[in-house]
């Protein structure tokens, strides 16, 4: 019975040091994933269609699988993301590609799948956060999170750096900016409209803007939204298509 004791005395000293060691912008980015959809993600099946792909995400108990369907010169091809690897294919056959082309393509796909299920993505190993302070837009307090990656874990664009705007109260992710360093490089700045809730999970569109001074600090960009000091560059619509919570 001692050793029983211990043994749960421990366990909870363990849990409760884990605890505090919880960083607050986790804190406060475990709470909005919360208010997202929660454990709802984690064996979801989401069909979606992005501009003139289709694409499907299938979670369950830490396994998933992400495919885009896309059509090029020869007729349409299927890219799947597991946590194996990526592979595309083409009538029920393998295509056989350099390293360097499948790795764009798990990155592209990953990227859609990311941004569509914001922000689920951030609770990742790979993910550092900072949580930078507050600021206000609309009359509505946010925290400013900050967010960069470990290269182990972090993908082919783990130097990219994040700025996620999450409302104080309703926990949302409203707003988010990052700078990222292929082809030439850029910023953009994203503003989340048409939020809407489908079986338990919120998702958004975007108003998608830039600016063209690479300089900018990311925290900034809120300010120069709200002064019309961003150039908008597209809109981006997601049309959800089905969403099945598995048991």
């Amino acid at each position: 019975m001692k050793n029983i004791f211990w043994f749960l005395l421990a366990a909870l000293l363990i849990s409760c040091q884990q605890e505090e060691e919880l960083s607050e912008a986790d804190k406060i980015i475990a709470q909005a994933i919360e208010k997202a959809g929660g454990e709802k993600y984690e064996n979801a099946i989401i069909e979606f269609q992005f501009r003139e792909n289709f694409y499907t995400s299938n979670r369950k108990e830490g396994l998933y699988e992400l495919t885009r369907l896309r059509k090029d010169s020869l007729g349409e091809i299927e890219d799947i993301l597991t946590n194996e690897g990526i592979k595309s294919i083409r009538e029920d056959r393998e295509v056989v590609m350099p390293d360097s082309v499948s790795t764009a393509i798990a990155e592209s796909v990953n990227a859609v799948h990311y941004f569509v299920q914001l922000p689920f993505g951030l609770q990742n190993d790979a993910v550092i956060t900072e949580l930078i302070g507050q600021d206000t837009i609309d009359n509505k307090v946010y925290h400013e999170i900050k967010v960069t990656f470990k290269q182990e874990g972090g993908g082919a664009d783990h130097e990219d750096v994040y700025m996620y705007w999450i409302e104080k109260d309703e926990l949302t992710v409203d707003y988010l900016a990052y700078r990222f360093f292929v082809n030439d490089g850029g910023i953009r700045f994203r503003k989340a409209v048409n939020p809407r809730t489908v079986k338990g999970i919120r998702f958004v569109d975007y108003e998608n803007y830039k600016t063209d001074n690479l300089s900018t600090p990311l925290e900034d960009l809120d300010d120069l939204f709200r002064k019309g000091q961003l150039t908008k560059v597209s809109q981006i619509e997601n049309e959800i298509l089905k969403v099945e919570i598995q048991n």
